[in-house]
This record gives structure tokens, sequence and C-alpha cells, in this order.
């Protein structure tokens, strides 16, 4: 029998402690999944988000070839289905997927959120990137931001805007902050609600979430100015940037995510990062992301993340800005 020397030992019993350190977590992206895995949406079924979460528990299922769960935790904002998502084992079977741009504000809107979203989830996959959107009636006779913006500041604050979400009236402060506009904020419950007031001309214009302005866009019931991201829709190509248009420096951007507890182990997250790509690289879902007003956005497990720290000190800039006052 051979007689191990003193390095031969060494190198044996390092390349024993290397493999100790990367088989457990190469066993964890090979076991993955072990079980059901359930999909948590933050709004109920029949919502928006709902019809998202769905499509991608129906294009995962034969990828994992296990039984995919969609349970809906509405309320607070999104606050009560991140704590619930939280309370679970962080080994994968349990993702939220929700707007990584609200999960970014709620921790600006409440004093107390419940969880602490930069420290306490990991984004597993991005999935989209959507922008609002600042529109009139299409009767409207402003075809482009600049327009609208030299008659809003001529009409000061007479003028008004409609809203329908938190999203549009950060993009609305944000407007009147870098333009000069004084123009009033009108609040609506629904998007749709504005929509006669905007074609009898009693509100001048709305900034609505890409979802609807789509909608209405295609049945002709809109005109879109500007979009609130810095570049431009690849599926709308033709609408032009805020930023381009003279509000020099908006950067309001919207995003999709599947985010699991911090402390699930990476390899089960790069694993999930892998199903994702797959599912947002087929032509089926680049053309249903289309539908809901964004672009398929693929990024690594750590672009996503800086991606949301990025996102959450921007967020407490932009309610700063909005002076929105937190929630108790």
């Amino acid at each position: 029998m051979h007689k191990m020397n003193k390095r031969e030992f060494l190198a044996g019993g390092l390349s024993a402690a290397a493999a100790g350190t990367i088989l457990p977590g190469a066993s964890f992206a090979q076991e993955f999944p072990s079980q059901d895995i359930r999909l948590v949406c933050a709004f109920p079924p029949g919502s928006g988000s709902d019809v998202v979460v769905r499509y991608f528990a129906e294009k995962m299922r034969p990828i994992v070839k296990r039984n995919i769960i969609v349970e809906n935790k509405p309320g607070a904002g999104g606050n009560l289905a991140m704590a619930y998502v939280i309370k679970n084992k962080p080994d994968g079977h349990t993702i939220y997927l929700h707007t990584g741009s609200s999960m970014s504000a709620n921790m600006h809107l409440y004093k107390n959120p419940p969880v602490d979203a930069g420290k306490e989830f990991q984004v597993a996959a991005t999935i989209n990137r959507q922008a609002f959107m600042m529109v009139v009636d299409p009767s409207s006779k402003f075809k482009t931001v600049q327009e609208i913006t030299a008659y809003l500041k001529e009409k000061g604050d007479k003028a008004s805007y409609a809203t329908s979400a938190t999203s549009g009236t950060v993009m609305g402060e944000l407007y009147k902050a870098i333009s000069g506009v004084k123009a009033v904020e009108v609040p609506y419950r629904m998007a749709q609600d504005s929509l006669n007031d905007l074609s009898s001309g009693r509100i001048d214009y709305a900034m609505h979430d890409p979802q609807f302005t789509s909608a209405m866009l295609k049945a002709g019931k809109l005109r879109v100015l500007g979009i609130a991201s810095k570049q431009r829709m690849k599926f709308l190509p033709e609408l032009p940037t805020m930023d381009e248009s003279g509000v020099k420096g908006m950067d309001l951007n919207g995003w999709f995510a599947a985010f699991v507890p911090i402390a699930t182990p990476k390899p089960i997250v790069q694993r999930l990062n892998d199903i994702f790509k797959e599912m947002l690289t087929s032509d089926e879902t680049v053309k249903f992301l289309n539908q809901f007003g964004g672009d398929p956005w693929i990024t690594t497990v750590d672009e996503g993340q800086a991606y949301l720290l990025q996102d959450i000190q921007n967020w407490g800039e932009y309610i700063r800005i909005a002076k929105i006052e937190p929630r108790g």
C-alpha cells in the first residue's frame, strides 16, 4: 500500500474540507424542490397581481414537476403578505411574487413596517419593469410633455390632474417639483373613474399605471405624453420618457420580482433565478408581460438584491418630495 507523505495528507485534508463546504450546498440545489411550492400574492383573487402570479404558477409547474399553490394574503399594502412569508421556513418553497417598488415604498409609507425588506428579503429573480405614465384625453390639443407643461405653468394652481395610486401621486409631485408646475392633485378610487373628467376637460392630465394605460391606449381612450422610467419601454418604443421630454432626472420604475427570506440557502436562490430566467425568455411570457405594460427584466441574484437596496433608498426620497405622511 502507498505510504502517504505529509504534503499528500495535507492536500487530502484540504480537499475534504472544501468538499464539505461545497457538497451540502450542491445537494440543496439538487434536491430542490422537495415539496410543493407556494407562490404568495399580496392581492385578492382576480386582481392584476393575482393574474401575474397565477401565470407563473402554471409555467413553473412543468419545470419543477411539483404542485404550485397560489396563496392570496391581501391587506396593508402587502405588509401582511411580507410578514407571512418571513414566518415560513427559508427553504425556497414559499416565494413572494410582488412589486419591488411597492415593497420599497412601504419602508417609508408606514411608521413601523412589520418587516425590514432590505434586511429580511432576498431577490431570487426579477421579473419585469414597468413605468407609470402621464396621459391626456385623446382629443386633447397637447401632443407632448413640453406643450402641456408650458400650458400648465400659465394656468398655475387652477390646473389639476388625476391619480389613483401612490406611484401616481409620487410621479405627479416629482413632475411638479422638477418642472415648476403648480397643478392640484385629484385622487380617484380607480383609474377608470377619471376618464369622464379627462374627456370633459375638468381634469387636465393624469398619472396612471401602465396596465390600465396600455389597455386604454389600445382602445383609443387615452394618449400617453411620457413615461416615468429613464429608458423607453421595449414593447412601446414610440413612447418618450419624461426625462427626454424636459423633466430631467425623473426615473420612477415599477418592477415585479420573486422574493424569499434572506436566510434561504444561496444554491436554492440561484436555482430559483434559473427557473424564472427559463420562463422569462419564452415568447409567450414576453407577450404576456407586454400586455401588462412592462418588459421582461432578467438580472443575476446579486444585481436584483442591489437594485432592491437602492430602490428602498430612492423611495425614501420620493416620499419626502411627495410630502406623504407615513401611516401609523
